[in-house]
C-alpha cells in the first residue's frame, strides 16, 4: 500500500501447559535422491518443450490410425515377440511403429475418439506455459475436451451396438466406450438415447457460459448492500485484524477522474493481506473498533478480545477483481439514434443494362480501331462509376491501352474515365467510367450496416462505398493519421463531417476527445454544443473551436506537452501503447493516487491547413510533424485537410508522416501527385468521388452524404444529455516569446505547502516538468502547474520553452536547501 498500516504485536498468550506441548521438530531426513535440479527454471522450459513436441507426435499418430490401423494390427499383436527393427520397417503409421503402438492402445483398446483429448490438452497447456500466455482457460478447456471425448466415445459405442457395424470404424468408440455403451444399453435399453441427451443438456447447463438457467446463490454474489450479518465466518488470519475507520484521499484529481475515487470510497473493504494491492496509494487512518460478538473466532490460543473487526456496515466484498469503468461519470449517456439521419432515397440503385452493354461495345470498338483485340470484358457496377475489366489478346502492350484514355472517353461521351493498368492482384486492365445517373450514398445506409455496428476497431471511421458497393471502414488508430485534399466544392467538408459523425456514433465521451481547428470559422462551429462531452481545449479559453492562428500554435504545442506527459506515464507503467496502459488502469493495476488516470483518444482535426501555413509556417509545421512522428502510440491522431495540395502546403516533412491519404477531385495532375504520389485524382467526377491511398494501395470510393441539419440534430442529441463540468483540459502552454505579461509574484504566505518538496524534486532530477511534479508528489495537474509557476517566480526554474522542459537554475540540493532557508520555507 501507499503507507504501511501499523499492526499491533500479538502477545504471547499460550499457557504453560500449551508451551510444554510445543517442542522443536527434528530435522527432516536427507532425501535419497537429490531433486534440486527440478527447481532450475530451464528444467521446466525443457519439460514443456518436450511435451509440446510429444503431444504433436501423438496427435499425428492418432490421426493416422483410421487410415493405417488395420494394416498395423498384426504388428501390434506380435509387438513383444517379433524383431522390432523388422516390425518397424513394415509399420505404415505416419509416426512409425511406436506411434502405431500408442494409437492402437489408446483408440482401439482404449477410449476411442476420446484419445484425441490427450494430445490437444497437453499441447495447449504446455504451449501457454512456455509462451507465458493465457489465451485459453486450460481448466475449462480440459473439462470441455474430456466431456466431448467421453460422450462421443460412448455415443459411438451405442451406434455401433445398434447398427452392428464392422471394420476399423468400430475402433472409434474404443473398447472402453463400447463396454460402457453395452452396460448402459443392457440396463436401460432404448432409454440410452435419453441418457445421452440428458448428459449433453446437463453439460451445457452446468459448464457452458452461454446458458444462465441456474442462479448463482453463493455468498460472493449477494448484494453489496445486504444488511444480513456474516455470522459464523472464521477469520483466516494469524494476527489481530485492525479496522478501517477513515479513508482520506489526499489527492487533487482532474474533473474526469472523480468517479474513480467515488468508486474506491463507495466500495467498503473487508481488510485482508490479499486486499492490500487493491488499495495501494490510499492514505488510511487506523482506529480500533469494538468486536462484534456474533463473529466466531476460529483461532486456537488467541482470545476474542485481541481481534478487531469491521462493523457490520463495512462488511463487504473487497475491490480486488472489480474493474474500473471509465463510463461511470456519464453512465446514462446514450449514443445518437440512427433515426436522426435521413435515407435520401438511395436504398437501391441500378444502372440500366442497355447502358452497360453499350459501353462495353464502344470500348471494344474503340480499341479495335487501333489494332487492340479484347478476349474478355466484364462490368462491376457501383454507385458512381462502373468498372469495366478487360483482358487484351496476347502480345498487346499495356502502355498502348493507357495512351488511348482520351479516345475512349470521347467514344463513351463520359465525364471522365480512369484506366488502371493492370489491376493489382488480377490479370486484367480496368477502365472506370462514370455512370450517367449517379446514385447518392447516404450516411444512414452505411452506419446502419452490420459491418459498422459490429466493428471491433478502436476508432472506426466510415469512408464510403467501393465500386462493388461494399461499405469501406478504416481504423483511424491504425492509419494512424489522415491527410485529406481536394479542390473547393468537391466534398471535403462533408467528408470531415462523415468522419466525425461515425466517431460520435461509436465512442463514449470518456473514450474520445476531439480538438477542432477551423480557420474558416464556419465549417465546424456546429460542434460547439458537444463541448462538455467530446471536445478538448486549452485552459482559460472560451471557445472550444479554435479559429485564431495564435491559439492554433498554442494548442499544437500543448498537444506536444500532452504527448510527452503521456509517454512519461506509459514509461512508468511499463506499457508500450495506450491500449495496454488503459487496460492496466481498468484492471486497477495502476492507481490515480500514483498520478495515473484513464487516457482517452485525442483526434486533432484541422479543416484548412493552407491558411495556417501561409500565416504561421514553421510554427505550425514543426508541432504537426512532431505529433505525426510520435503521437501514434499514446492515442493522439491527426486528420488534416486542405483545398490546395501544393508542395508549399503539404511539405515533405508533413507528407512523410501521413501514410494514409484521401483525395477528392483535384484541378491538376501535379496536385494529384502531391497528395497521392500518382495521378488519377484529376479524373474524378466530384461530389464525394474520391481515392483513398493506404500502404500504397489505391481504392476508389464514394463518400457518404450527411447534411448540415443532420449533424446539428446529432450534436443537439448529445448536448442535451448530462456532460462533464467542462471540456477536456489540455496542458497549459505559455509562449516563451510572449512579453504581454510579467512573471507572477507570490508572497511567502501564498506558497503551496508542497513548495519545498516540489523544489527538491526538480533539482534532484534536473527537469523543470509539471508532469514530473505531478507523478512524484502524486498531485493533480492544476496544483502541479501552480507549483511550477511559484518555482519560476522564485528563480528555481526558468520560463517555459515550448514543448521542452524548463531549465533548472539551481544545480545541487545543498544550494537549494540554503535557498529555502533564506526564504524561510524549510
Amino acid at each position: 500500500m501507499g503507507q504501511n498500516i501499523p499492526r499491533t504485536e500479538k502477545p504471547n498468550l499460550a499457557s504453560p501447559e500449551e508451551k510444554e506441548k510445543i517442542k522443536p521438530k527434528k530435522p527432516a531426513a536427507k532425501p535419497i535422491v537429490n531433486l534440486a535440479f527440478t527447481r532450475h527454471p530451464h528444467f521446466w522450459i525443457y519439460v514443456r518443450l518436450v511435451t509440446v513436441f510429444f503431444s504433436a507426435y501423438l496427435f499425428i499418430a492418432l490421426l493416422s490410425f483410421p487410415f493405417t490401423g488395420e494394416e498395423d494390427n498384426s504388428l501390434i499383436d506380435g509387438f513383444f515377440t517379433t524383431d522390432i527393427r523388422e516390425s518397424g520397417r513394415e509399420a505404415v503409421n505416419w509416426t512409425g511403429l511406436f506411434g502405431a503402438f500408442l494409437a492402437h492402445y489408446l483408440i482401439y483398446r482404449g477410449i476411442g475418439i476420446a484419445a484425441f483429448v490427450i494430445p490437444i490438452y497437453l499441447f495447449i497447456r504446455s504451449a501457454q506455459k512456455l509462451l507465458k500466455l493465457e489465451i485459453i482457460n486450460t481448466q475449462k478447456f480440459g473439462i470441455a475436451l474430456t466431456f466431448w471425448g467421453v460422450w462421443l466415445s460412448c455415443l459411438g459405442g451405442y451406434l455401433l451396438l445398434t447398427f452392428k457395424v464392422d471394420g476399423i470404424i468400430t475402433a472409434f468408440s474404443g473398447s472402453i466406450g463400447y463396454e460402457i455403451a453395452t452396460i448402459i444399453n443392457e440396463l436401460i435399453g432404448f432409454g440410452s438415447v435419453l441418457f445421452y441427451g440428458i448428459a449433453l443438456v446437463g453439460y451445457i447447463v452446468l459448464f457452458s457460459n452461454k446458458v444462465n438457467w441456474i442462479p448463482d446463490l453463493s455468498e460472493s454474489k449477494l448484494p453489496s448492500n445486504s444488511n444480513e450479518p456474516l455470522k459464523k465466518a472464521p477469520l483466516q488470519k494469524t494476527a489481530p485484524v485492525e479496522a478501517i475507520d477513515e479513508v482520506e484521499v489526499q489527492e487533487e484529481l482532474p474533473p474526469h477522474s472523480h468517479s474513480l475515487v467515488d468508486e474506491f470510497l463507495e466500495t467498503e473493504v473487508l481488510f485482508d493481506e490479499s486486499d492490500e494491492p487493491a488499495l495501494e496509494g490510499v492514505s488510511l487512518s487506523i482506529n480500533r473498533q469494538v468486536v462484534d460478538p456474533e463473529i466466531e473466532i476460529g483461532l486456537v490460543g488467541i482470545p476474542e478480545s485481541d481481534f478487531v473487526v469491521l462493523p457490520p456496515v463495512q462488511e463487504k466484498v473487497a475491490t480486488e477483481g472489480i474493474n474500473y469503468d471509465p463510463k461511470l461519470d456519464l453512465s446514462r449517456y446514450i449514443s445518437p439514434s440512427i433515426e436522426l439521419l435521413r435515407a435520401h432515397g438511395d436504398s437501391e440503385f441500378k444502372v440500366p443494362e442497355e447502358e452497360v452493354k453499350a459501353n462495353k461495345d464502344r470500348i471494344v470498338d474503340t480499341l479495335s480501331h487501333y489494332g487492340i483485340t479484347i478476349t474478355h470484358i466484364t462490368a462491376v457496377v457501383g454507385p458512381t462509376v462502373t468498372l469495366y475489366e478487360i483482358i487484351p489478346d496476347k502480345g498487346i502492350r499495356i502502355s498502348k491501352i493507357k495512351n488511348l484514355e482520351d479516345d475512349i472517353a470521347l467514344s463513351l461521351q463520359a465525364l471522365g474515365i480512369r484506366i488502371i493498368a493492370p489491376i493489382p492482384g488480377k490479370g486484367t486492365i480496368g477502365i472506370e467510367v462514370a455512370n450517367k445517373n449517379r446514385s447518392l450514398v447516404s450516411l444512414r445506409s452505411v452506419l446502419a450496416t452490420e459491418k459498422f455496428m459490429n466493428s471491433g476497431f478502436e476508432l472506426p471511421v466510415v469512408l464510403g462505398r467501393t465500386i462493388s458497393n461494399e461499405v469501406f471502414i478504416a481504423d483511424l488508430a491504425k492509419m494512424p493519421h489522415l491527410l485529406m485534399a481536394g479542390a473547393t466544392g468537391q466534398g471535403k467538408s462533408v467528408g470531415l463531417n462523415v468522419l466525425l459523425t461515425s466517431l460520435l456514433y461509436k465512442k463514449h465521451p470518456s473514450q474520445l476527445k476531439v480538438v477542432l481547428v477551423d480557420p474558416k470559422k464556419v465549417e465546424l462551429s456546429i460542434y460547439s454544443t458537444i463541448e462538455r462531452h467530446f471536445l478538448a481545449k486549452l485552459p482559460n479559453t472560451e471557445d472550444a473551436i479554435i479559429t485564431d492562428t495564435k491559439k492554433v500554435i498554442h494548442t499544437l504545442n500543448s498537444l506536444c506537452e500532452e504527448m510527452d506527459m503521456r509517454y512519461s506515464m506509459l514509461k512508468e507503467a511499463g506499457c508500450r501503447n495506450l491500449k495496454e496502459y488503459n487496460l492496466k488502469f481498468v484492471e486497477r493495476k495502476l492507481l490515480p493516487t500514483d498520478g495515473h488516470r484513464f487516457l482517452p483518444y485525442i483526434v486533432l482535426i484541422i479543416d484548412e491547413l493552407a491558411d495556417l501555413m501561409m500565416t504561421a509556417g514553421k510554427e505550425v509545421e514543426t508541432p504537426i510533424a512532431r505529433l505525426a512522428q510520435l503521437a501514434r502510440a499514446i492515442g493522439i491522431h491527426l486528420v488534416v485537410a486542405t483545398q490546395r495540395p501544393s508542395v508549399n502546403v503539404i511539405t515533405g516533412l508533413i507528407k512523410a508522416n501521413f501514410p494514409a491519404r484521401l483525395s477528392f477531385k483535384t484541378t491538376s495532375k501535379i496536385d494529384s501527385r502531391t497528395i497521392l504520389d500518382q495521378t488519377g485524382a484529376e479524373n474524378l467526377i466530384g461530389q464525394g468521388d474520391m481515392l483513398f491511398s493506404s500502404n500504397s494501395e489505391l481504392t476508389r470510393l464514394q463518400c457518404p452524404f450527411v447534411d448540415t441539419p443532420e449533424v446539428e440534430a446529432i450534436c443537439e442529441w448529445i448536448g442535451n444529455q448530462q456532460g462533464y463540468s467542462e471540456a477536456y483540459q489540455l496542458p497549459e502552454f505559455v509562449d516563451p516569446n510572449d512579453d504581454s505579461g510579467d512573471t507572477k509574484e507570490f508572497a511567502l504566505n501564498e506558497l503551496d505547502k508542497m513548495f519545498a518538496e516540489a523544489a527538491r524534486v526538480v533539482v534532484r532530477y534536473q527537469q523543470g516538468s509539471t508532469s514530473l511534479i505531478q507523478r512524484k508528489l502524486k498531485l493533480g495537474f492544476a496544483r502541479a502547474g501552480r507549483l511550477m509557476d511559484q518555482l519560476e517566480a522564485y528563480s528555481i526554474v526558468g520560463p517555459p520553452e515550448g514543448s521542452k522542459v524548463r531549465e533548472v537554475y539551481i544545480k545541487d540540493e545543498m544550494a537549494l536547501e540554503q535557498r529555502l532557508q533564506e526564504m524561510g520555507v524549510v
